[in-house]
């Protein structure tokens, strides 16, 4: 997965040799196979062609043959590169894959080009300014949305549901995104949505928490990273960190096993007192692993929602120079016991599926039937005060939904022939979801007060201190390989 949004880090070339596991003759004579293919096409071949045009083909398929994060990177397309790296650049905000070898929507980052034009995850690409994607590399097809803040750039996309491609018509803008936003859900329960691991995630979650709980303490906390791409591996650990005091956050190993970087909790910054449930869906991918993979493994969370995306490795960027460069995978994620994120990605605690707010307010059935608070002349609770002459704010709201639902909860456009979803499918407009009526955030609030139930009847609990994972052991394998 590429993002239009989010940095790479930069590296340099250590040494040139070659694997010591290949033989010295067996390098040449395929070396000579090469340069006998290379002539071949530069002196027969129906059109002349440079050598470097060439050359560069030969680089760019064999990192083809590698994995979808591993790509050449040719001089325009570098100095696209470094021009993200400064965090300075023309984009959509979108976060981008290959499925099915279609270019294909991972995630929108919220309130970017991308999103108020209403694309969506799963959303396939197939042209860039009426030139078909298919055959790009995923860096080919990020240099080409991006530019200078305030052009146009034209994609087909179709989306399943659709009855034809749309082109959607996107201007481009400098990608300033708020990663933190929050509020509380009900009383003593709050809510907060990191949609990006930027330079200053951690410590907006911090103070959000701390805004929401000056009006009073929190109860359980909701952490959603639906929908996040990832971005900053320092700061997925400070993140974890919010929550967990000590203990391995994740670790990399690359090709020698024996050589691998630990990332270790940061101590006193972490709430052990505040209960925690974590949404994730399938485009939760990278950082958003990272965290919900240590929080899940030190039982600090409830990890809750859709399998997530699954990119647990690592890139570089190498300067080639002649203005080229090479991103590389150089490394896997493993989160604190020692799993793969790649390919598998986190398995949530608690599978969740997603609803429409709207389609399943309408489906609920109304089983608030007549009560002795309806009943003319019905005495009073007087430890509560409520007057019996007057409407309740929730009975009103209550008769609103109805209305607004018709008889027996049906669509009113079902009278006409329109069958649900067909409306909305072909609709290219932004979806901001009140997390007061989101289903997966209202599972997630449910899930918190049982805690506390529990707690209330004495059921036993484990802690995080005394859930703590200790490091993983030197010898790490991966469980599956892939790609």
């Amino acid at each position: 997965m590429i993002s239009l949004a989010v940095p790479f880090a930069l590296g340099a070339v250590s040494a040139w040799s070659a694997p010591a596991n290949l033989k010295q003759s067996e390098r040449y004579e395929n070396l000579e196979t090469f340069q006998k293919v290379l002539h071949f096409v530069e002196t027969n071949y129906v059109e002349e062609v440079k050598n470097k045009d060439l050359i560069n083909g030969a680089i760019k398929g064999m990192l083809e043959t590698l994995d979808p994060h591993s790509n050449f990177l040719s001089p325009e397309i570098f100095k696209d590169m470094k021009i993200e790296t400064s965090g300075k650049f023309g984009g959509l905000g979108i976060e981008i894959g290959l499925k099915d070898n279609v270019l294909t929507v991972i995630a929108p980052i919220e309130d970017t080009p991308a999103w108020n034009a209403g694309l969506k995850p799963g959303d396939r690409i197939v042209k860039i300014n009426d030139e078909s994607t298919k055959g790009l590399t995923l860096v080919e097809a990020v240099s080409k949305m991006r530019g200078k803040k305030g052009t146009e750039v034209k994609l087909a996309i179709f989306r399943d549901g659709f009855s034809k491609i749309k082109d959607v018509k996107i201007v481009r803008d400098i990608i300033k995104i708020q990663s933190v936003k929050f509020e509380p859900v009900e009383k003593g329960y709050g809510y907060v949505r990191l949609t990006n691991f930027n330079e200053t995630a951690a410590q907006d979650i911090k103070k959000a928490v701390e805004q929401m709980e000056k009006k009073e303490k929190l109860q359980g906390l909701v952490l959603d990273l639906r929908t996040n791409p990832g971005g900053l591996l320092d700061q997925a650990v400070d993140v974890s960190s919010l929550f967990l005091d000590e203990g391995v956050i994740v670790s990399t190993v690359g090709r020698n096993k024996d050589q691998k970087d630990v990332k270790h909790a940061k101590r006193g910054m972490a709430r052990h007192d505040l209960p925690l449930a974590v949404l994730v869906n399938s485009s939760s991918a990278s950082a958003a692993e990272i965290v919900a993979g240590a929080l899940q493994d030190h039982n600090r969370a409830v990890i809750m929602g859709q399998p997530t995306f699954g990119k647990g490795s690592v890139q570089t960027v190498i300067d080639l120079g002649s203005e080229m460069g090479l991103k590389l995978t150089i490394a896997r994620y493993y989160t604190p016991s020692g799993r793969s994120i790649q390919e598998k990605g986190v398995q949530p605690d608690i599978v969740l599926d997603d609803f429409d707010p709207k389609r399943l307010a309408e489906a609920k059935r109304n089983t608030d039937g007549m009560r002795e608070r309806d009943l003319k002349g019905h005495m009073v609770n007087t430890d509560e005060q409520v007057s019996g002459g007057e409407y309740r704010k929730e009975d009103l709201e209550l008769i609103g939904k109805n209305k607004k639902a018709g008889t027996g909860g049906q669509d009113s456009k079902a009278s006409k022939g329109v069958k649900p979803g067909d409306e909305s499918s072909e609709e290219m407009t932004p979806t901001r979801m009140d997390p007061k009526d989101d289903y997966q955030v209202r599972q997630a609030v449910n899930y918190l007060k049982s805690y506390e139930v529990f707690k209330k009847i004495g059921l036993k609990t484990v802690s995080a201190e005394s859930a703590a994972i200790k490091p993983i052991a030197d010898k790490t394998t991966d469980s599956k390989k892939s790609q």
